[in-house]
């Protein structure tokens, strides 16, 4: 019995680790492509570092990633920088790779 029970508690730990590591992967996304649109909307280095914790926020308004894709889309909209929601899709794709790259080479 003891057995069963480690072996429950080590699958739930690995569960929470690899749940945290999501979060963390996915904030750092957010901040990465909040970084990218700031490029594109051409922000001082004050106003990225402010817009990339606003969109990183803006993942907590839901589940999913619509939040922060109605909010890039449509900053980059009232900016006048020609963009597309397939735009803004790709960037998190591409963006969570990076992410991810980033993160494991620092563990």
């Amino acid at each position: 019995m003891t057995d069963f029970n480690d072996r429950r508690r080590a699958e739930e730990a690995k569960a929470a680790m690899d749940e945290e590591m999501l979060f963390r992967i996915t904030a750092r996304r957010n901040r990465l492509v909040g970084e990218w649109a700031a490029g594109l909307m051409n922000l001082s280095d004050v106003e990225t570092e402010a817009y990339k914790k606003a969109v990183v926020q803006a993942d907590f308004e839901e589940a999913g990633d619509e939040d922060v894709i109605r909010k890039v889309l449509g900053d980059l909209t009232s900016a006048g920088v020609d963009a597309d929601d397939a735009k803004v899709r790709a960037a998190l794709e591409e963006k969570m790779i990076e992410a991810r790259r980033q993160l494991m080479s620092e563990s």
